[in-house]
């Protein structure tokens, strides 16, 4: 996925909580500006304040406690998932007409970047067929569970990306309790906390940013 010229996005950090519907706000914006060469490919860091989000595909049911936290329903793709404070959420817009019009190539290049990315905090991710999105495997009481640690959900507008990954890095995964996450009941969530490595989040900016030029 990486452009014919060589260039870069511009990389953008938000250093405190980042309103959801702000952020659609600013990709919506940063979208027509990429498309009309005013602006460079971005991708922005961020974090927001905790909310429940439902992509194209949410179902109703799937929201179990819709009183919890605010719900946005939002144009990406998916379904329920959750953001909140210690979780990197990385929102991407690249120009795929400047790279590879395939977005089935583009969704496999983010899961393998965060797959990369998580190899380098001593973690095995992994992919799985029809759930996607980054899998961790991990022994329970004698049973080897599969649960999820990073969410793809994205939104192409003429060529154009946005939306993009959640990274579990050190969330509150009880808050997930309020949703069927990624409308999935037979698997968990989990973060880089949970599974032992308590990463600081500039690590994993740092880890995300050298790894994206490997795929992008």
């Amino acid at each position: 996925m990486k452009r014919g010229d060589g260039a870069q996005p511009e990389w953008r950090l938000s250093k405190v909580p980042v309103a959801y519907d702000e952020a659609v706000s600013a990709m919506q914006d940063r979208i027509a500006d990429i498309r009309a060469g005013r602006a460079p490919e971005l991708v922005w860091l961020l974090e927001h304040p905790p909310i429940y989000t439902a992509g194209t595909s949410a179902r109703y049911g799937d929201l179990v406690d819709p009183g919890r936290f605010p719900v946005h329903r939002s144009g990406r793709g998916g379904e329920f998932t959750y953001h909140g404070p210690g979780q990197r959420v990385v929102y991407l817009m690249l120009d795929l007409t400047r790279r590879r019009q395939d977005l089935r190539a583009y969704v496999d290049a983010l899961q393998r970047w965060i797959i990369a990315t998580l190899a380098e905090f001593g973690v095995k991710g992994e992919c799985r067929a029809g759930r996607v999105g980054v899998w961790v495997k991990r022994g329970v009481d004698g049973r080897t569970v599969e649960e999820k640690i990073a969410a793809i959900g994205i939104r192409v507008s003429r060529w154009v990306t946005w939306h993009g990954v959640s990274l579990n890095v050190a969330p509150d995964l009880e808050h997930y309790s309020g949703i069927v996450p990624c409308g999935l009941k037979d698997y968990g969530v989990t973060s880089l906390a949970a599974l032992g490595r308590p990463v600081a989040m500039h690590s994993v900016d740092d880890a995300l940013q050298e790894k994206f030029q490997t795929y992008f």
